[in-house]
Parts: structure tokens; sequence; C-alpha cells
């Protein structure tokens, strides 16, 4: 099963200390790259003074449980030109208040505009419901 859980408009910034910054509409993440890890994002309540924007658009966030083609795991979408989309796998969710951080991993698993699940109903439905 895939289920939309959130979508919006993001934007993923750089600050002048080489601080990635992602903006999930409202929501703050502090993307960083600790040695020996991976990628993590880190929740944040500050607006980060922005040095250069390094991509913007809509993103798609998805639960999926049971796909042969997918990990049961949450994805998250991000727009990277006209109707191109990066996918990640978030291994604990995105993070919040009371689970600070998360990783987050590239993945070439892809649901938004993937010829796969474009006529399932199941997709479909909750695609729309969710709109």
């Amino acid at each position: 099963m895939i289920r939309l859980h959130r979508k919006g408009l993001y934007r993923l910034v750089e600050t002048k200390r080489h601080t990635k910054v992602l903006y999930l509409d409202n929501d703050i993440y502090a993307w960083v790259e600790p040695v020996h890890i991976g990628e993590i994002l880190v929740i944040s309540h500050k607006v980060h003074p922005t040095d250069c924007v390094l991509s913007l658009g809509d993103y798609c966030l998805y639960d999926v449980e049971d796909e042969p083609a997918l990990s049961d795991l949450p994805h998250l979408e991000l727009e990277v030109g006209k109707d191109s989309w990066q996918s990640y796998l978030l291994l604990t969710g995105l993070p919040d208040d009371h689970k600070k951080r998360g990783r987050i991993v590239p993945t070439k698993e892809y649901i938004t505009g993937n010829p796969k699940f474009m006529y399932r109903r199941d997709v479909h439905t909750n695609l729309a419901a969710s709109q």
C-alpha cells in the first residue's frame, strides 16, 4: 500500500557556513553529513540565513507498506526539474520535537510520476483524497 502522507512546497538552501537547510512548507530541517554516518535531517525551529538556493519545487511524502518494488519506509520525493523527482528513504521518518534527527538515504525507488503506480487505483485514490 502506498499512502500519500503529505505534499506541498519545499526549498533547499545553503547557509554561509555550508549547512544545507530543507524547508518543507513551514517545517525546517538542517541537512547535515556527519563523518561515517551518512546524511541526517535535524529538526530546527529557526529560519537560517540563506547564502544560496540549491533547489525548490513540490514535494511528496509517502508511507509505503508491503509493496514488492519499494522499501517499507517513508519516501520523501523532491521535484528537481519538470517532471523529475529525487527520492529519499527516511529510515525513521521525519524528525520532530521528540525524535530530533533521522537518517535520509537517496534511492532510485520513486513513486511520483512512475508509470508502475500511475494507474493503480489505490495510489490514485490516496493522492486525490489528500489534495
